[in-house]
């Protein structure tokens, strides 16, 4: 079988920048916490976690004093900053700077939105450490919808400004956006509606759906390399498997199965965001080992 690697898959910008933090730290340290998984990648948060990095999860967090802590690329709320300060935390702060100027934006739009009795809404997953920390720029108060079915959430005949997790897709954001005005336009018969939205979708991740198309459709299979925690990963995934059904998910070389490549003669490797280079070139390696 012939294989072949995605050139453009692979960890973006943010992810790249929180691991070499990560592993600048831990070749002079014998530890360093971190807040969450670095990456959602478990094959790669194994490879550090085996130099030293100890992940930790939020309520850990007020347990520890006069230590390092990594604050991954997905950023933080204010509350982590305010324990770090009182419990004497040096933050290595590796917070994905568009994720920073989202938070910043919301922010803003909070101030502006109470003073109007708006909303902040956010396009977005619930529960996922990129929304948890815009959220808390809201103190809390801001509505989560991941779907059609959470705009039940918003009072329509009040104002809204939308926001979007940075790894969500475009087109689900424009669905959304057209979905929420016509809601509106339905409340305020006759009215003006105060409806604002910003595309906060980065598009080093949104723009890789068009070239994971073109890369999935040239091979007789494909196989795609994502951690199962991977938001990003789960959409890139489906991004494939539209073009490519024979498009498979593994996390590790452990999941591949010989009958997938019955008949085929080319193979692609691709991954998300999230998925580190030296995985799908391990990948790689093994289907080639693959006699069927």
């Amino acid at each position: 079988m012939n294989v072949t690697i995605d050139p453009h898959s692979g960890f973006c910008f943010g992810v790249v920048y929180a691991i070499e933090i990560a592993e600048r730290e831990l070749a002079k340290s014998e530890k360093l916490y971190c807040l969450g998984d670095i990456v959602h990648n478990n094959m790669e948060v194994k490879r550090l976690k085996d130099m030293g990095l100890i992940i930790i999860e939020q309520d850990e967090l007020s347990k520890l004093h006069d230590c390092k802590v990594l604050i991954r690329a997905h950023g933080e709320p204010p509350e982590t900053y305010r324990i770090a300060f009182e419990n004497n935390l040096e933050l290595l702060d590796a917070s994905c700077p568009i994720v920073l100027n989202l938070q910043n934006e919301i922010r803003y739009g909070f101030d502006e939105m109470s003073d109007k009795g708006g909303q902040i809404v956010i396009y977005g997953k619930e529960g996922h450490a990129e929304v948890n920390g815009l959220r808390g720029q809201t103190l809390g108060q801001a509505i989560v919808i991941g779907n059609r079915e959470d705009l039940d959430k918003i009072d329509f005949s009040r104002p809204v400004h939308l926001y979007a997790q940075t790894t969500k897709s475009v087109s689900g954001f424009q669905s959304i956006v057209e979905e929420i005005r016509q809601r509106m336009e339905t409340a305020t018969p006759g009215g003006k509606i105060d409806f604002r939205w910003n595309d906060t979708i980065c598009r080093q991740v949104s723009n890789r759906s068009g070239k994971l198309q073109e890369f999935a459709v040239k091979f007789d299979a494909v196989i795609f390399v994502s951690g199962k925690k991977s938001s990003n990963g789960l959409i890139l995934y489906q991004v494939c498997k539209d073009v490519n059904p024979n498009t498979h998910l593994v996390s590790s070389k452990e999941d591949l199965r010989s009958e997938w490549f019955s008949g085929v003669g080319d193979v692609g490797v691709c991954g998300a965001t999230s998925t580190p280079m030296w995985l799908m070139e391990e990948v790689a390696a093994e289907i080639r080992t693959i006699n069927v």
